[in-house]
């Protein structure tokens, strides 16, 4: 039997199964009583012209030899057929270790650098400083009920990363002939996530789902050889002539390692901050501020998919804006959440962020969107490479006493934005929100620049999607934690300058989102099991600070 892959069969909205098995027959000029087994490689949605949606396959199927030897054979040869490439990850060879490698943090980076390492026999130690994913979602419920903020368990710190509350998108647009992706793929599938992110075009798994495929897959890395700890905080990084040789956590411990993985998230401020004076390399990048907006998911679809918008075959609609300001501003929408919530995912004390999630179903009334601004390393004041850290903390706490001080989040209808005035109740649009809110003037939680780009995009969004600058869409403020405002430097091989630190993921500025951090993870994990770290040559010259009381020279 051989597999072929057939290409962009489009169908109307009004199909079945046996109409695609005719449509299927047709490409490939088979008889009705010919057998072909086929099965969907991806599904997908051509809506580009209204009244004439259509649902795009690409298809797997297998036929006998003696087929394609025969009339199919200069079809195959002439490039009108072809054979279904090989999508099966390999395993990289196990790598020598004096000690097991360490990853810290366990989002989507460090939990698929955890499972490529266990994979291979590398026994890996996860150090995450938050909780287990199961108590950690009690810790977020109870902090949206109005309880109090945990520093170190809420919607950014805890098992899963940032991305277990958002909706659970696993789009990239990172090309990697590696099979990267479809490693992700197969082991988010093997983790209980639903089947259908095998065959969308644009796959999701929503928090609700989320939860239990992150607990899954810490299971499976236990299974493997691999260890996790959780509530442990690392402090530090050791080292000896310039290169790793352990890291320190709180309290005092310290674990011997030569290889760590850095996969810390895009809010370890603290950890930024102690990399940092350590001399780590690291340079200051560009990231984005600015609000969330609401509108029925109801005009959102309507918008996208016409009269056809609440037809079975049509999964819910979503949309990407993008806009180039006159002041020089890209402003785009960015993690849109279609039938999805506002999040606050506050987490430093007089501080306040949101976000947006959604459910697998994503079933809720509303679809969110980020509504975002980007600014640049020249916005921030001064030369600290930690620059960008402090202006998004500006805006978060001046976010924080609009909302009242009690990390409640500050609201505004569009209308009453771009009029500079507080709201005073909400109109046909209903938030939906997780967390406490307080109607506030989002103009003064945004920089200036920001809030002028923002302005001069909405009418230009709306001409795409009619209703988009409705008077009475919610916005919610403030949103500052698009992506890492640093960038921990590595070589092509992955590794730092300081040799046996492997920087990964969203935080460390290599990534943009669950899948692309989590195949960053696996990538690194690739680069830690080609090493060998047990005498690797030394990496001063790079402004690296011994610790003072000597630790760092201890055996």
């Amino acid at each position: 039997m051989t597999t072929l892959l057939l290409e962009q069969i489009k169908m109307p909205l009004e199909h079945g199964d046996k109409d695609l098995e005719e449509a299927i027959r047709k490409k490939l000029g088979l008889a009705s009583g010919e057998a072909a087994s086929w099965t969907i490689a991806k599904k997908a949605v051509d809506a580009r012209k209204a009244g004439q949606i259509l649902i795009v396959y690409n298809i797997l199927v297998e036929l006998e030899d003696s087929l394609l030897q025969g009339r199919l054979k200069k079809r195959l040869e002439r490039g009108e057929l072809k054979v279904a490439p090989c999508k099966s990850y390999r395993l990289p060879p196990a790598g020598r270790f004096e000690y097991p490698p360490v990853v810290v943090g366990a989002g989507p980076a460090g939990l698929f650098a955890a499972y490529i390492l266990a994979s291979c026999g590398a026994r890996p130690l996860v150090l995450e400083r938050g909780k287990p994913v199961e108590e950690r979602h009690k810790d977020v419920e109870a902090f949206f009920g109005g309880g109090p903020l945990q520093p170190e368990s809420n919607i950014q710190f805890g098992e899963g990363g940032a991305g277990t509350y958002s909706d659970g998108k696993l789009n990239t647009g990172v090309k990697d002939p590696s099979l990267r992706k479809e490693k992700v793929l197969e082991v988010l599938l093997e983790a209980g996530a639903p089947e259908e992110i095998g065959t969308m075009a644009k796959p999701h798994i929503g928090t609700d789902r989320l939860l239990g495929v992150v607990a899954s897959l810490r299971q499976k890395i236990i299974g493997l050889g691999g260890e996790f700890r959780f509530q442990t905080k690392v402090e530090d990084v050791l080292l000896e002539e310039g290169r790793v040789s352990g890291v320190l956590l709180g309290g005092g411990e310290e674990v011997r390692t030569r290889a760590v993985v850095l996969a810390i998230g895009h809010s370890a401020r603290d950890t930024f901050a102690a990399l940092a004076a350590r001399g780590i390399p690291m340079e200051r990048k560009a990231f984005a501020v600015g609000l969330r907006i609401e509108h029925p998911q109801e005009m959102i679809s309507r918008s996208q998919y016409g009269s056809d918008f609440a037809h079975p075959h049509l999964p819910v609609a979503e949309y990407k804006l993008s806009h180039h300001a006159a002041n020089g501003r890209g402003v785009y929408t960015f993690c849109m959440c279609p039938g999805g919530f506002v999040v606050n995912s506050s987490s430093e004390p007089g501080g306040v962020v949101c976000n947006g999630m959604s459910y697998f179903n994503r079933g809720a009334r509303n679809a969110n969107s980020a509504l975002l601004a980007s600014v640049h390393p020249e916005d921030f004041p001064g030369t600290d490479v930690l620059a960008g850290v402090a202006f998004q903390r500006e805006w978060e706490q001046k976010a924080f006493h609009l909302g009242g001080g009690n990390h409640s989040l500050p609201v505004q209808l569009l209308g009453d934005f771009l009029e500079g005035k507080v709201s005073e109740g909400f109109g046909e649009v209903q938030p939906n929100t997780k967390g406490r809110t307080s109607f506030a003037d989002l103009n003064r939680c945004l920089p200036p620049y920001v809030a002028e780009a923002l302005k001069e995009a909405l009418p230009v969004f709306d001409r795409k999607i009619r209703g988009f600058a409705r008077k009475d869409a919610v916005l919610t403020g403030v949103e500052t934690r698009s992506s890492s405002p640093v960038r921990i430097l590595r070589g092509e091989n992955c590794e730092s300058p300081v040799r046996g630190l492997f920087p990964c993921g969203e935080g460390a500025g290599y990534a943009g989102g669950i899948m692309s951090a989590a195949m960053d993870g696996i990538k690194v994990a690739e680069s830690v099991l080609a090493g060998t770290y047990s005498a690797l040559p030394s990496s001063k010259g790079y402004g690296l600070k011994e610790r003072e009381d000597g630790c760092d020279e201890k055996e």
